[in-house]
């Protein structure tokens, strides 16, 4: 098993496939763990590394995970056929916006185009148990998000700044309170206020 995973964190990384940094991807497995997480959405499948992660953690841990490149798709099904968990991990390969889910999941991660990170939570927040989590990665963006003036590039800095209104969006919404955590590449857990 471990074998395997590292076989997936090294294509990754010599393809240039993002995957959650080593940090990152433990924080979110134990958060699962100590939260009794069985249901998850995940919004950015990639090659399947984070889902198959997950769905270690329990026996009874459900994924939905949805990518849109066909090419991460296919190499997603292999990986998760490799780890024989097709009959845990559902993949849904289209864009996330065209997607219409009637069920409730205990936690969504999303993990994916980053400039349209407040549009899947906006989308996707009716999807959520009433105790459930939202969970969002790469908040830093590299460290980048604190270094907007120094960054030359144009789409760059777009990107950064829309990670930064995200940021905003979380910490001044009336519906949910996030607490972010300095770990990997920065995450932000949000659930539902009381009353």
């Amino acid at each position: 098993m471990e074998e395997e995973l590292k076989k997936i964190e090294a294509y990754a990384k010599e393809n240039h496939v993002p995957i959650m940094e080593e940090e990152g991807i433990t924080f979110l497995t134990n958060y699962i763990k100590e939260h009794d997480i069985k249901t998850i959405l995940e919004i950015g499948t990639a090659i399947g590394y984070s889902a198959i992660k997950m769905a270690l953690v329990d026996p009874e841990i459900q994924v939905t995970t949805i990518e849109r490149d066909e090419t991460r798709y296919e190499e997603a099904i292999q990986n998760i056929n490799t780890f024989k968990l097709h009959d845990r991990i559902e993949l849904i390969y289209s864009d996330a916006f065209d997607v219409v889910l009637n069920k409730k999941y205990d936690m969504i991660f999303i993990d994916a185009a980053k400039a349209q990170y407040q549009k899947f939570f906006e989308k996707f927040k009716e999807n959520l148990n009433e105790h459930g989590y939202i969970i969002s990665d790469n908040l830093n963006f590299h460290g980048l998000t604190h270094t907007l003036d120094r960054i030359e590039s144009k789409n760059l800095r777009s990107l950064v700044r829309k990670i930064n209104d995200y940021v905003s969006f979380l910490e001044n919404n009336e519906e949910f309170e996030t607490i972010f955590y300095q770990v990997g590449d920065g995450v932000g857990v949000s659930k539902r206020k009381d009353g």
